[in-house]
């Protein structure tokens, strides 16, 4: 029997990308928002325009004493998701759609982990890359494409940082940093595509260009704008990250390549569509290439992604695909998240092993 009745969300954070989620979870039938708690007057200002029926509150304890809750979605700062999610925990266990990164030190890993097994509620850490259409359509015909992928290769060439509340994504200190931050998605598809834990990180990068000229209350960002990093899995597969966060010029955003006894997949991604030149024409439409090595010749698949959700959002589609598997499960069609409390600890461990990599010139064993 199918659930009809309206789902209301609350929602922790309603900067940048709270309003994408916003936008996407008004393409939902069967949902609305309760209340939104958004400490920045402008921010909060877009959240009411997309949300008018939504009560703004002042505070999270306000919001988790709004009525009528069904779930959950936190947005906010990085350095803001562990006393979030603590807080969520201790007043009222709803289920929660929490952004990533989980959390940004390495010494919150164990509070984190504790919250979930007591948590009475599922808790989905968002990672939105998994549901780019070119991407899903990667890790859906990989096994076939590769005959098992032993080599994964990952390379993003994107646009600097955009400018948040209070620049907080400019510094280690509130962000976790770029490796954590931006690229959690990454080493989360890693585990995911391959199946495996890793086991050692080898790394190289820093900061070459990026907000070297900006100061902020003071201080110069730090934030990492480019690096490599490799990755040595337990079952013996490797995988292979490439950043560069002044490359905006790019035709793809993201390119994955996957390589297995058989042959190899690619997914080519293309950035935001707002951010493409007008005077370029159309932006470029992702593909999935397979490359098998016998008959040789490449198969060119085309994944158009339907321009409302291109609309919606910065992720190619993906975060509109993500709510949809959420509200499956607020509704009890799902049994579980995809993208589990665990799944979003690894990410956070890989990002953080290979900003040691780099900062302190070692491998990192995990």
């Amino acid at each position: 029997m199918q659930d009809s009745r309206v789902i209301t969300y609350g929602v922790i954070g309603c900067g940048m990308m709270g309003q994408e989620h916003l936008r996407n979870i008004a393409l939902l039938p069967g949902t609305a928002i309760g209340a939104i708690f958004e400490p920045d007057a402008a921010m909060r200002a877009r959240a009411a325009a997309l949300a008018p029926g939504a009560r703004m509150v002042d505070s999270v304890a306000d919001l988790l004493a709004h009525p009528g809750l069904d779930c959950l979605l936190i947005a906010s700062p990085n350095h803001r998701h562990v006393e979030q999610l603590q807080a969520v925990a201790a007043h009222r266990p709803l289920p929660v759609l929490v952004e990533k990164p989980l959390f940004t030190q390495a010494s919150d890993a164990a509070a984190v982990a504790e919250l979930a097994a007591r948590h009475a509620a599922p808790v989905w850490v968002a990672m939105e890359y998994r549901y780019m259409p070119p991407v899903a359509r990667l890790l859906e015909m990989a096994q076939e494409a590769t005959g098992g992928i032993r080599m994964l290769s990952i390379r993003e060439h994107r646009y600097p940082f955009l400018s948040k509340v209070g620049q907080w994504n400019r510094f280690n200190r509130y962000s976790g940093g770029t490796f954590v931050e931006k690229c959690c998605h990454f080493f989360d598809l890693m585990r995911l595509a391959l199946g495996s834990d890793p086991v050692r990180v080898m790394a190289t990068g820093g900061q070459a260009l990026n907000h070297l000229d900006e100061v902020h209350d003071g201080r110069t960002p730090d934030i990492f704008d480019h690096g490599y990093v490799a990755v040595d899995f337990a079952d013996g597969t490797r995988a292979m990250l490439e950043l560069c966060m002044f490359a905006e010029g790019s035709r793809w955003q993201e390119e994955i390549s996957a390589v297995g006894p058989r042959g190899k997949i690619e997914a080519f991604v293309p950035g935001p569509t707002r951010f493409w030149p007008a005077h370029l024409g159309d932006p470029p439409v992702a593909q999935v290439v397979v490359s098998p090595r016998e008959p040789r010749g490449p198969q060119v698949h085309v994944i158009p992604v339907d321009p409302t959700l291109l609309d919606a959002g910065d992720h190619n589609g993906s975060t509109f695909y993500q709510h949809r598997g959420f509200l499956e499960l607020v509704r009890g069609q799902r049994d579980r998240p995809d993208v589990s409390v665990e799944d979003g600890i690894w990410a956070v461990r890989m990002g953080l092993a290979a900003q040691t990599a780099m900062i302190e010139r070692r491998v990192v064993e995990l």
